[in-house]
């Protein structure tokens, strides 16, 4: 009983220490990269929005109220503005993450990035009008790391959905804020 139970403290250990390692050593992009087309998961998202690029904008900048409208993402904190160099707080299917503004283009383009356990993720939104009050919503986001590399199709998965999920809210606010 004692050898399973030593055999099971050192694979524990292993693991960890691995795990551990895996960590330490990773090294994430740090500049202003905008989507990594190398990521081992990667996904383009588009959406028409019946709201104007200012008030799209407007709703997704608000980092601190994103979970009134999008229940995927979890206790938001921004301090102070959204803009670039300035970052926020947030966690998504279970990862915290800590992400850095890397663009904020009023009513044009944001970009942030940042690593979570095993992960490092650029998001890239942009935002072009089109007539009759309309915005088209493009998402691209990119997912490298020691984690994604091991769990590639379980993160496209994940990804793929919940980029879904994101723009639908993301919709469904803004047009419900223009009929008010």
């Amino acid at each position: 009983m004692k050898k399973i139970l030593y055999s099971i403290l050192a694979t524990t250990l292993l693991l960890a220490l691995t795990i551990g390692a895996l960590e330490f050593f990773s090294a994430y992009p740090s500049q202003a990269i905008v989507y990594n087309t190398k990521a081992p998961v990667q996904s383009i998202k588009t959406i028409t929005i019946h709201a104007t690029p200012e008030k799209v904008w407007t709703i997704l900048t608000d980092v601190n109220k994103w979970e009134r409208w999008e229940s995927d993402n979890k206790s938001p904190v921004l301090k102070g503005d959204f803009k670039a160099g300035n970052s926020f707080t947030w966690k998504s299917n279970g990862l915290s993450i800590c992400s850095n503004i890397k663009v904020a283009e009023p009513y044009s383009k944001i970009a942030w990035s940042g690593p979570a356990f095993g992960t490092f993720a650029i998001h890239t939104w942009t935002f072009t009008p089109l007539t009759g009050g309309y915005t088209r919503v493009e998402i691209r986001e990119s997912m490298e790391g020691w984690l994604v590399k091991l769990l590639t199709h379980k993160f496209q998965t994940g990804l793929d959905t919940s980029l879904d999920k994101w723009l639908a809210s993301l919709k469904d606010e803004a047009e419900k804020q223009r009929i008010l």
